[in-house]
C-alpha cells in the first residue's frame, strides 16, 4: 500500500497547524515548511477544510488554524476521508474493474481486512500525540522566536 502525495501533504498540514496552534498561518508559510507547493497544498488546505479539520480566515487577518483540537484529530479518520476513493487494487473499484479472478479470487477479502487494520491502528492515533512534546518538529515547523510553541510543551 502506498499513501497518496495528497494525504501525506494532508498531515504535514495538519502537524503545521498544530505546532503553530496560537496563530493564523498562511499558504506560504505551509508551503515553505512543508516542501509544497502552494498550487497543490490549496487544493488540500481547501478539502481538510470542507472536512472540518482547518479554519480558513479570509482577509487582512485571516489565514488557516485546526478546526476543531488536535487531540480530537484521529490520524485514521483524515486518511479514510482522504484515501477512501483510491483503490488498493483493481478489483475494489468494481465500475473499472478488468480482473477475470474477480469471481473466485480470494485476496480481495484479505487485502481489505489488512487495510481495515491499517486504519484501525492509526484511529489511535491522534495529531496532538504527532506533535505535543515533538521538539524536533516543533523546531522544524515553528513561525515564531519564541523558544517553545504552546503544542510543544
Amino acid at each position: 500500500m502506498r499513501i497518496t502525495k495528497r494525504t501525506n501533504l494532508a498531515m504535514r498540514v495538519l502537524m503545521f497547524c498544530a505546532v503553530n496552534n496560537d496563530r493564523n498561518v498562511t499558504k506560504s508559510q505551509i508551503a515553505e515548511g512543508c516542501n509544497s507547493s502552494e498550487n497543490h497544498l490549496g487544493h488540500v488546505v481547501n478539502r481538510l477544510g470542507q472536512l472540518g479539520y482547518l479554519d480558513t480566515i479570509r482577509g487582512r487577518r485571516g489565514g488557516i488554524r485546526l478546526g476543531r483540537p488536535a487531540g480530537q484529530i484521529s490520524v485514521g479518520d483524515v486518511f479514510r476521508n482522504l484515501e477512501a476513493d483510491v483503490p488498493v487494487v483493481e478489483c475494489m473499484q468494481m465500475d473499472e474493474n478488468t480482473c477475470p479472478l474477480v469471481g473466485a479470487c480470494r485476496l480481495r477479502g484479505s487485502i481489505m481486512e489488512a487495510l481495515e487494520a491499517f486504519y484501525s491502528h492509526l484511529d489511535t492515533v491522534t495529531l496532538s500525540e504527532l506533535v505535543d512534546s515533538n521538539d524536533g518538529l516543533c523546531r522544524i515547523l515553528q513561525q515564531t522566536d519564541e523558544v517553545t510553541m504552546v503544542a510543544c510543551r
